[in-house]
């Protein structure tokens, strides 16, 4: 049992509180600390509600967004492998509304209504987006393996002009905001025919400003052009996403084709494969990474916090005691950027810590000024010391229970034996060739490397290292790349390079030349057949030592 701050006797913090937790630790750092200042300063007004207990104990979620017929509610289908309640798939806009992907013992679909009063879902604050978001939003619940790890949020297809700001009757920009500071990972996904980014698109991605660490990029269908135009498609997709996703590191793209279909263009099929791993990787990766990233966004809503307490704080001590509020309401909404970079240098805030200049001015015109609370310092300083120490501790705890038990990664469905097998990614290429052969796979060109081998002049059957470098330079490898292939070529550690130890060098230079990685120890079954009795030994030896 540990603390997640610096433990007295009886492994109790100063408050006499002890946690089981990363997640418990964060839930009370949140409510006793960062909770009190949020509600002081009308926070949940003007940003984000109020986080509950749902928010830190849900599994990691990802959240897909893209316009209409990218193939989002297929990716899914792809991640399942099977249907889920309420999916629909179609060339139009079939998805009208949000769909939580969620693992549960018994299939079937709960309405949004029914959703935000459970207290189990992470979704209760979504009531405020009222009964035209509601009736279009649905949790999916089915059990599969996959959901036991994670769980997705799917979304309706943007649509084009006045459609997409008037025929949703709710603001889609918002909610999409609501779910992008919950969610672990933003999937963006684009169509390799359809690569223009609309008005509403590019809206849509920028109310997920502040999220940039969580979002990738997927171009999906990409079997369907051929190298060439795949390569004008990738450029065109990283100018237009360039123009929208004001960051200055690129933001990552995964090509490949999503569904379960044969492939249109297979002349790309190992960079799809490849890709899909990688993405796969990504996915897998979140709930060892959930801990982190729940408290990754305490801190930003932290800091946002403090910024917006200094704000309204500000903007009261400016108002007068009696007359001409109004006229000087109206003179601190104007000098609201000038008010911003007064509390920068007042209290050495990051501009990027500050809220959109716009968006606060359309929401200060409906509030009072006078009424706004003045600066408590003592709530300030119980954040600052949060952020000062209490993360600390959490963020060795996390540590920790990694350490004990390290969290499992998402598997079932697509991420099954994705790895494993003749069909996994890399199998019998490169370093694996040969691994299910009979005969020495390097036996067959080494009538080859026997006649440049002969050239060097080998003594008594070898080749010296200086010999054998001559040959090896011409690779133009870096010394550093063949100074492993020595290593691992030289199995009797002589020095000296015989016929077989040389066709093995050459064979590993092949090797990374055509662009595989090189093995930390030689595989069994690249040892030449000499050999082999010689690594037994050496074996069976070193397991005595460790049994004396």
């Amino acid at each position: 049992m540990f603390s997640w701050v610096k433990q007295e006797q009886a492994g109790r913090n100063k408050d006499g509180e002890m946690y089981q937790t990363v997640t418990e630790g964060l839930q009370t750092l949140y409510h006793k600390k960062l909770l009190p200042l949020e509600e002081t300063y009308l926070f949940h007004d003007f940003h984000s509600p109020a986080l509950e207990g749902a928010d830190f104990q849900s599994k990691p979620m990802v959240l897909l967004v893209g316009q209409y017929s990218t193939g989002k509610t297929t990716f899914i289908r792809y991640l399942l492998e099977q249907d889920f309640p309420g999916m629909r798939i179609g060339p139009e806009p079939t998805t009208d509304g949000f769909i939580a992907v969620m693992y549960g013992e018994n299939e079937g679909v709960v309405p949004g209504n029914a959703l935000v009063v459970d207290p189990k879902k992470p979704f209760r604050k979504l009531n405020a987006f009222g009964n035209s978001f509601l009736n279009r939003f649905i949790c999916s619940q089915m059990p599969n393996q996959v959901l036991q790890s994670i769980s997705i949020i799917d979304t309706p297809g943007i649509l084009s002009g006045e459609k997409q700001r008037i025929s949703r009757g709710y603001d889609f920009a918002e909610v999409l905001r609501w779910f992008g500071e919950r969610v672990d990972r933003i999937i963006l996904l684009f169509d390799a025919h359809k690569l223009d980014i609309s008005d509403e698109f590019s809206e849509a991605i920028k109310a997920l400003k502040g999220q940039d660490d969580k979002i990738r990029v997927v171009l999906n269908k990409a079997d369907q052009v051929d190298t060439q135009q795949l390569m004008r498609v990738y450029g065109a997709l990283m100018w237009s996403l360039g123009k929208v996703i004001n960051t200055p590191e690129v933001v990552r793209v995964y090509l490949g084709s999503f569904w379960a279909k044969p492939l249109q263009n297979t002349e790309n099929r190992r960079l799809f494969e490849a890709e899909s791993q990688d993405l796969f990787r990504d996915i897998q990766s979140l709930p060892r990474n959930a801990a982190l990233r729940k408290l990754n966004d305490l801190i930003k809503r932290a800091r946002l916090a403090k910024v917006h307490a200094y704000i309204i704080s500000y903007l009261k001590k400016e108002m007068p005691t009696l007359f001409g509020r109004e006229k000087k309401k109206e003179e601190l909404l104007i000098r609201l950027p000038e008010i911003y970079t007064i509390l920068q240098r007042e209290h050495h805030i990051s501009p990027g810590d500050f809220p959109s200049v716009t968006k606060m001015q359309d929401m200060l015109q409906h509030y009072d000024f006078s009424k706004f609370p003045s600066l408590k310092i003592k709530l300030i300083e119980s954040v600052d010391k949060m952020l000062a120490t209490k993360i600390a501790g959490l963020m060795s705890m996390i540590r920790e229970e990694e350490s004990k038990q390290p969290p499992a990664m998402v598997s079932g469905g697509a991420f099954e034996g994705s790895q494993d097998g003749p069909f996994g990614h890399g199998y019998g290429e490169g370093i694996s060739a040969g691994a299910d052969a009979e005969d020495w796979i390097i036996a067959r060109d080494k009538h080859r490397y026997d006649e440049i081998f002969y050239t060097l002049m080998p003594v008594n059957g070898k080749i010296t290292g200086v010999n054998a470098k001559k040959e090896m330079m011409n690779s133009r490898l870096p010394n550093t790349v063949l100074g492993k292939i020595w290593k691992l070529a030289d199995c009797d550690h002589d020095g000296m390079l015989d016929d077989e130890e040389f066709a093995l060098a050459q064979h590993l230079i092949k090797i990374k030349l055509e662009g595989y990685e090189l093995p930390v120890e030689l595989p069994d079954h690249l040892i030449p057949p000499s050999h082999r009795k010689l690594r037994t030994n050496e074996h069976s030896q070193n397991h005595l030592e460790l049994l004396l």
